[in-house]
């Protein structure tokens, strides 16, 4: 059969917003999927709806499509998205009332029955991971747009390519390839060069977004529309598939994707070859993603200047002691940001930054607001705050559990208004560890310069909850050798002393010479708690590639 072309157009809630416009005109495209969920969105949703009982999808998909829906219809993509987040049904009705208004004849269908609120008292959204098998009978029933809540990022693909191919719940091996694609699209611009360690490889000041031509068998090329911004290699594919990612097996709904078969190579500019990913049966389970409030929060930074700095920090901490006594949590964090004999005032300055947690927000409100300003004129020497803190605001926790998969009702709202089940997948399996491949062997002894870990291997890092991952690669034969035996789990925790005591599990990546560190608990409760000053990791990868090794010569 024909290749599919399957586009992305919003890698979270807030992406770029003409980026629909410029990939439905950019070039040609059989889908365009767009991903507006995340954890912390789904938790800010819940809070819309509580306002609003109508309320709960991506309202920025909607003006989107005010813009975009006539011009896909033209060209004949279709469009899924999962921007339906905690009310799909409401965002597929709001579409077809959109098209009736435009005069536009699109067939609008959406899937349900993530929403698992009800069985969790005390979650404020509670939702299932749903696949790709619901957006492919809306597909197949000649559905022109698919809204859906929860689903994985990576069933916006599998769904249509399900459709497309005519592909099963058994056809391990292709929906594992349309989930790697679907992983790779689903941030966007990640895939194109954006957050990319060797991000002066090429222009990346507006980088295009990402497209996969997609084949029977599963394999497909990810590319991007010509004249777009951004560049396509090996190295940007590799970095987006360690991004979120765990061990050799990637356990999804409608396939377990055997992440250590994938194969890259560059198949002309901007383009980049993916194949052999082989796959198994998904897991007995569902994950299910838990939102609730944890409670209120505060925050101030306070500006230290010049000398003394850490006695400066000892009297506020002093003279704040009285106002924190009945705190829950409290976290003070000092950043020495200073230099000495500065030429700046900001360059010798350090931040001390104090962050409260409690159950009760006047207990984090005005009350500690209020002890901190008061020490404007009586505290250390140059006093000043980067913002005066507020009264005390709302975050929110993030929890997983697993539940059985026959628990869970996928349902498929056809164009026409029939739902249609979408049954649970019969053949599943156990997820177990893959055991660790061999090592490579190692580079013979020769001299050795302290330099950055970053000059010779690339990183990205992201969150899961409370823990974080952080992909490291080699971008050469000799580096990688180096690299498997020199980064292990314990020097890891060397050069990340946050991960010290923490558990921290290695796992092996040989064909993408690449090492994926799991670390459990460095982001606390999740991102909406905050608890750590880059709260979804972003940027954990890249100190760990600043930090610095004994690395061969031959490979500076």
């Amino acid at each position: 059969m024909s290749v599919l072309r399957i586009g992305n157009a919003s890698g979270f809630y807030g992406d770029r917003f003409d980026a629909m416009r410029e990939m439905l005109t950019g070039g040609p495209l059989d889908v365009l999927t767009g991903d507006y969920l995340a954890e912390l969105t789904m938790l800010i949703l819940g809070r819309d709806r509580l306002k609003d009982p109508g309320a709960g999808y991506a309202r920025t998909f909607l003006r989107q499509m005010e813009e975009c829906l006539g011009l896909a219809h033209e060209r004949g993509v279709r469009i899924v998205a999962n921007a339906g987040g905690l009310n799909p049904a409401g965002l597929a009705d709001a579409v077809r009332a959109l098209a009736e208004r435009l005069g536009i004849p699109v067939r609008v269908a959406h899937v349900e029955g993530d929403d698992l609120t009800a069985a969790h008292p005390g979650a404020l959204a509670a939702h299932a991971y749903l696949g790709g098998f619901g957006i492919a009978a809306c597909l197949r029933a000649g559905a022109d747009v698919v809204v859906t809540g929860r689903v994985t990022d990576a069933a916006l693909v599998t769904g249509p390519a399900a459709a497309h191919f005519g592909w099963g719940p058994a056809d391990h091996d292709r929906l594992a390839g349309a989930v790697v694609a679907g992983h790779v699209l689903e941030c966007g611009a990640q895939a194109t060069g954006g957050n990319y360690a060797f991000f002066q490889d090429g222009d990346v000041r507006r980088p295009g977004f990402p497209l996969a031509e997609l084949h029977a068998d599963g394999s497909f090329v990810v590319t991007k529309h010509d004249g777009t911004g951004g560049f396509v290699d090996v190295g940007t594919v590799t970095a987006q598939l360690l991004y979120e990612t765990g061990g050799a097996r990637y356990a999804g709904p409608d396939v377990t994707t055997r992440l250590d078969t994938v194969r890259l190579t560059q198949d002309g500019p901007d383009r980049v070859r993916v194949e052999g990913v082989r796959g198994e049966a998904p897991p007995p389970t569902l994950k299910v993603g838990l939102n609730r409030l944890g409670g209120f929060r505060n925050e101030v930074t306070f500006v230290l200047t010049g000398l003394d700095v850490e006695a400066k920090a000892a009297l506020v901490r002093d003279q704040m002691e009285p106002a924190l006594g009945k705190v829950a949590d409290v976290r003070w964090d000092l950043v020495r940001t200073d230099r000495p004999d500065a030429p700046t005032e900001e360059t010798a300055s350090a931040l001390l930054r104090l962050v409260v947690r409690d159950a009760d927000q006047q207990v984090v409100g005005r009350a500690l607001s209020g002890a901190a300003i008061e020490l404007a004129l009586a505290g250390y020497p140059g006093f000043h705050v980067l913002a005066p803190p507020g009264k005390g605001a709302p975050y929110g926790v993030f929890d997983a559990v697993q539940v059985p998969r026959d628990t869970v009702d996928h349902v498929a709202v056809l164009p026409d208004g029939r739902r249609v089940a979408v049954p649970p997948a019969q053949d599943t399996a156990v997820l177990h560890a893959v055991p660790e491949p061999p090592l490579p062997p190692p580079l013979p002894p020769g001299p050795v310069r302290r330099a950055p870990l970053g000059l010779v291997a690339g990183a990205r890092s992201g969150d899961k909850g409370g823990d974080a991952n952080v992909g490291v690669w080699a971008r050469t034969e000799d580096a990688w050798r180096w690299l498997a035996h020199e980064l292990t789990a314990d020097r890891f925790r060397e050069l990340i002393p946050e991960a010290r005591d923490l558990p921290v599990t290695r796992h092996r990546l040989p064909n993408l010479r690449a090492l994926n560190f799991v670390v459990e608990g460095i982001l606390g409760e999740g991102v909406a708690a905050q608890a750590r000053f880059d709260p979804q990791a972003k940027a954990l990868g890249e100190w760990l590639r600043s930090r610095h090794l004994d690395i061969p010569r031959c490979l500076l």
